[in-house]
C-alpha cells in the first residue's frame, strides 16, 4: 500500500509541475511576443509534442527492469532541466527575439528551447508510473486509469495554483525554484525508498 501511494502522489506531482510549467510558459514569453493566440498555440504544440515523445520513451525505458530508484532518477533530471529557466532565461529569449521578431515563429522557437527537453522528461513519468503498480494483466487497464487520474489531477491543480495564486503572490523563478524542489524532494524520497527495496514487492 505505500509503494503504491508512493508512486501515485508521485505522478500526481509530475502532473502539477508539468501544467505549472506550461502556464509560466506564457508569462516569459508575453513581455517579448505578447499573449496572443500565436504564442499559445506555440507552447502547446511543444508542450503536446515533447509529451509525446516522454511517452514514448518512458514507456521503452519501463520494459528494462523498472525500478523505484531509476524512477526517481526522473524527477531530479527533470529538476536539472529547469535550471536554464532560472539561470538562463532571458538570454535565451533576447537572442531569440532579436533573430526572430515574428509572434509566430519566434515563439514555437523559444519555447522549443526552454521547455522541449524538460517536458519530455516529465513526460516519462506517467508511463513509467503505469509499469511499477503493474503486476498482471487483469488489472492493467485499472492501474493505468487510476494513474492517469490522479496525474491529470495533478495537473489541473497545478493550472489553477499557478494562475490563480502562484503568479500573484510570488516572482517568476521563485516559482520556478519550488518546483525544481518538488521534484528533487520526490525524486530522493523514490531513489531512497527503493534503495530501502520498497519496489521489490510492490502490494
Amino acid at each position: 500500500m505505500l509503494y503504491t501511494a508512493l508512486v501515485l502522489a508521485l505522478a500526481f506531482t509530475s502532473g502539477f509541475v508539468i501544467m505549472s510549467v506550461e502556464l509560466l510558459g506564457g508569462k516569459i514569453m508575453a513581455p517579448y511576443f505578447g499573449s496572443s493566440i500565436y504564442v499559445w498555440g506555440s507552447i502547446i504544440t511543444v508542450f503536446m509534442v515533447s509529451l509525446s515523445v516522454g511517452y514514448l520513451t518512458g514507456g521503452r525505458l519501463s520494459v528494462r527492469n523498472p525500478h523505484l530508484s531509476r524512477y526517481g532518477l526522473f524527477f531530479l533530471f527533470g529538476a536539472i532541466t529547469l535550471i536554464p529557466l532560472v539561470a538562463a532565461g532571458s538570454e535565451m529569449m533576447d537572442f531569440v527575439f532579436l533573430h526572430l521578431e515574428d509572434p509566430r515563429y519566434g515563439s514555437l522557437v523559444a519555447a522549443s528551447m526552454l521547455f522541449f527537453i524538460p517536458t519530455a522528461v516529465l513526460g516519462m513519468i506517467a508511463p513509467y508510473s503505469v509499469r511499477l503498480l503493474v503486476d498482471n494483466k487483469e488489472t492493467s487497464g485499472q492501474v493505468a486509469g487510476s494513474l492517469y487520474f490522479i496525474s491529470t489531477l495533478g495537473s489541473a491543480l497545478g493550472t489553477l495554483a499557478t494562475s490563480f495564486y502562484f503568479v500573484l503572490m510570488f516572482e517568476l523563478n521563485v516559482i520556478i525554484m519550488s518546483l525544481q524542489a518538488a521534484l528533487i524532494i520526490g525524486g530522493l524520497t523514490a531513489l531512497v525508498a527503493g534503495q530501502m527495496g520498497l519496489g521489490d514487492t510492490s502490494e
